[in-house]
């Protein structure tokens, strides 16, 4: 496990057994992939080391991770931005627990997490986009009190033309 070979220290989350640390190595990044890829099952392993430490080093990107008795059960990325529609906030761009580890309550305690460090980072809000296909996540986001406020639109960009 690549906490047993890091100096950092987790935050316990109390009557769960799960441990929340932040992802600092490679090695720690690397570790998260097989939850991670359980969201965003595009990524490659190859490539996701690299990926993320050039978005932690380039685009202010954060990764954690939850610990539950030796094991990855779940993992959150985000960012801290500033915007002149919200101010100081957070976005999360990844938050998951591994099918294995549903309903135990560890996604609430990741995402409690999550906004006990936006507090914490001065931010007035926490900001997230689900797929529209992902029911259960919506479900789950308005049981912690996050609001639908926005449509998120997308187009996809040719480079060659």
């Amino acid at each position: 496990m690549p906490d047993e070979r890091s100096n950092d220290t987790a935050d316990r989350v109390e009557g769960l057994g799960l441990l929340i640390y932040r992802a600092r190595s490679d090695l720690q990044i690397d570790a998260c992939f097989a939850v991670i890829s359980e969201l965003r099952p595009h990524l490659l392993q190859s490539e996701f080391t690299e990926t993320v430490r050039w978005m932690m080093d380039y685009d202010n990107y954060h990764l954690v991770y939850g610990v539950f008795d030796g094991t990855i059960a779940c993992a959150a990325g985000y960012r801290l931005c500033t915007g002149l529609a919200a101010g100081p906030y957070m976005y999360v761009d990844d938050l998951v627990t591994s099918s294995a580890y549903r309903s135990r309550g560890f996604g609430k305690a990741l995402l409690d997490w999550l906004k006990r460090e936006a507090a914490g980072q001065l931010c007035d809000q926490l900001h997230l986009d689900s797929g529209v296909h992902r029911a259960d996540a919506h479900r789950f986001y308005e049981r912690e009190g996050l609001m639908e406020v926005a449509r998120h639109f997308v187009t996809l960009i040719d480079r060659d033309g």
